[in-house]
């Protein structure tokens, strides 16, 4: 992945938009443990950061994924993860299969709105009883009429509490489990939604994550992302972006720590001279910076395949893996030369040990993630014995 002078560009538009819009807020937020979508997002969509990718004929820029690449990657130095997280949510998660697989009629009502950031949108697959494991998901959505009537619940909801809408991925269907699945936009202030309650979490506080109950809620079919029964499918293609923006989002979110640290380091002094001048503390910081370099490279040929089309269900798996473990490590080594001072709320590092827990986590745990690799190894229980 080379990028050109217009990639360079574009990221820099971001850390501008960055130091003015959410860098000064980060400590509020957090503390509030909510920011203001709607206000953020219509300042994103003004300067057509939502929909980078996207096409021209719903608003978006019509560029390759590479610029969305840059985009998350500069989007990643932001003081506060968590509202980088919610953004991604937006333009990586929530919206992919409604682009790729919604009609014109679909994409005009809510995909448009979403790329001007005139809604707010968010993705309803995990549950209270199936987290990663997608499959045993129990909210149904029957049909009646011209209607889907949705009863059941969802959990962990990035941007639950303000979203405008939600990509409700629900069992349409009696038959095998990965086929009986269909994804649907599912408007938020529909009568029977109820936000249950906002979740109080350990890290990415300054984003809100909802419990969400469905109780006889009705959608027209229309609002059906493509075919009946293909919600399955088209939801693991959307993890497959969803883990390649999560794997790219830590890359400048580790060297922020880093950069911090060593400033840090430099100054505290300890047994007579600075912490930095220890050999074992420069040592392990050069050998993060090249695991964080490392992982760029497998990170951007992830990205170079899908942009050649190509399936990068082992690729994005690989890189969203070593990210979670890497982020955690980072943030784990920083944080000890930080001392007493690391242990503080009030230090970012704090922070930022707190919010990486969730990449190993969050869009498939890291065991989901090895099983995946190794399937694609033909390593998997059973595989070798067909």
């Amino acid at each position: 992945m080379i990028y050109t002078e217009q990639h360079r560009e574009l990221a820099r538009s971001v850390t501008k938009f960055i130091a003015s819009e959410i860098d000064p807020f980060a400590e509020e937020w957090e503390e509030r443990g909510i920011f203001p979508a709607h206000e953020l997002f219509a300042k994103l969509g003004a300067q057509g950061l939502l929909g980078i990718h996207k096409p021209e004929r719903f608003g978006g820029l019509g560029l390759d994924y590479s610029y969305e690449l840059a985009f998350c990657e500069a989007l990643g130095a932001a003081r506060s993860s968590s509202v980088a997280m919610a953004i991604g949510v937006q333009t990586d998660m929530a919206t992919p299969a409604l682009c790729r697989h919604g009609s014109d009629e679909l994409r005009d009502e809510f995909l448009a709105p979403s790329i001007s950031g005139a809604y707010v949108a968010c993705l309803g697959v995990s549950e209270a009883g199936a987290g990663s494991d997608v499959a045993s998901l129990k909210t149904s959505a029957r049909k009646d009429g011209g209607d889907y009537v949705v009863n059941g619940g969802k959990m962990w909801t990035t941007n639950g509490t303000q979203a405008d809408w939600m990509c409700l991925l629900a069992n349409t269907g009696d038959g095998p489990v990965h086929r009986n699945k269909t994804l649907i936009c599912l408007p938020m202030r529909t009568k029977g939604v109820e936000i249950a309650r906002k979740l109080d979490k350990l890290g990415m506080r300054a984003s809100d994550t909802a419990q969400i109950h469905f109780d006889d809620v009705r959608v027209p079919q229309r609002y059906r992302i493509g075919e009946e029964g293909m919600g399955f499918i088209y939801q693991m293609q959307q993890f497959q972006e969803e883990r390649l923006w999560g794997a790219a989002g830590t890359l400048r979110n580790m060297e922020r720590a880093v950069e911090m640290t060593i400033d840090y380091a430099a100054s505290r002094q300890a047994f007579g001279k600075s912490l930095l001048d220890n050999q074992v503390v420069h040592f392990r910081l050069a050998e993060l910076q090249t695991e964080i370099e490392l992982l760029r490279s497998l990170v951007y040929r992830a990205a170079e395949a899908h942009i050649a089309g190509e399936d990068i269900l082992q690729l994005a798996s690989m890189a969203k893996l070593k990210a979670g473990r890497l982020h955690r490590d980072v943030a784990d080594s920083c944080l000890q030369y930080w001392g007493g001072m690391g242990y503080m709320t009030e230090t970012e590092i704090s922070r930022i040990y707190r919010d990486s827990r969730l990449t190993s986590i969050g869009g498939g745990a890291d065991e989901v993630m090895l099983g995946i690799i190794a399937k694609g190894m033909g390593i998997f229980p059973g595989q070798r014995n067909r």
